[in-house]
């Protein structure tokens, strides 16, 4: 839902990512240092009730974190290690944003439920990045689903920052709405891999069954039933 304002986000970073790349900073040294940030921001504030605070900081480093792809187009160094690096540490990042809150609603926020909830969220939110991660290993396409990264991160965040300003309810209401569309998303990319897993296999069969039917001169024989090429 999100992906329609990425261009002008990076219209906004590329002037900072300029002046990043007259430093001796690289994309990959930019991911790390908003991962870790981010990492360390969520587990030493989130855990401790300092929600707002660490919602600040949390964000500021996402937004750190962006730099790297307008760093890495700037000067040229794109790659998949680089892709690879900033897509593992992301998994990390929101570990560290969903586990530290779950930690404090477990015990300063005595609310075990809710932890369980925020625990789901990170479990779920590994599932759907890892659903797309292994369908495109498998040279399948499976940009879908309702919640992607940025959208679960942000009602996260804008939850868990709210609920440190004391507004009520919000942490409750946000979770178990990342809840609900974290699982939705996971079905979708399930969804939309097994569609093109079957047609992938329907494929492959129909140019296999006829290849095995051409006769021994390399031509098609004499009646092959009328519209068997279009079935999949």
């Amino acid at each position: 839902m999100l992906k329609v304002l990425r261009p002008g986000l990076a219209h906004l970073l590329t002037p900072v990512g300029k002046a990043l790349a007259r430093t001796p900073l690289t994309p990959n040294m930019v991911t790390v240092i908003g991962a870790v940030g981010m990492t360390a921001g969520a587990l030493a504030l989130f855990p401790t009730g300092h929600l707002f605070a660490g919602t600040m900081v949390c964000t500021g480093f996402v937004l750190t974190d962006m730099l790297d792809g307008a760093l890495a187009r700037i000067t040229g160094r794109t790659g998949p290690f680089g892709a690879f690096l900033d897509s593992t540490l992301d998994r990390i990042g929101d570990a560290a944003v969903f586990g530290g809150i779950a930690i404090w609603l477990a015990t300063g926020g005595h609310a075990r439920t809710l932890a369980a909830v925020a625990l789901f969220c990170l479990v779920a939110g590994g599932l759907v990045s890892y659903a797309k991660a292994r369908a495109q290993g498998l040279g399948l396409r499976c940009d879908v689903g309702i919640a992607e990264r940025a959208e679960r991160l942000l009602i996260g965040l804008v939850a868990i920052g709210l609920a440190g300003l004391g507004v009520p309810y919000v942490l409750a209401i946000g979770l178990w709405t990342l809840a609900a569309l974290s699982a939705i998303t996971f079905g979708q990319r399930v969804h939309a891999v097994w569609k093109a897993a079957g047609a992938g296999s329907a494929s492959t069969g129909s140019a296999g069954t006829a290849s095995a039917s051409t006769g021994p001169a390399g031509t098609a024989p004499a009646s092959t039933g009328e519209g068997g090429a279009s079935r999949t």
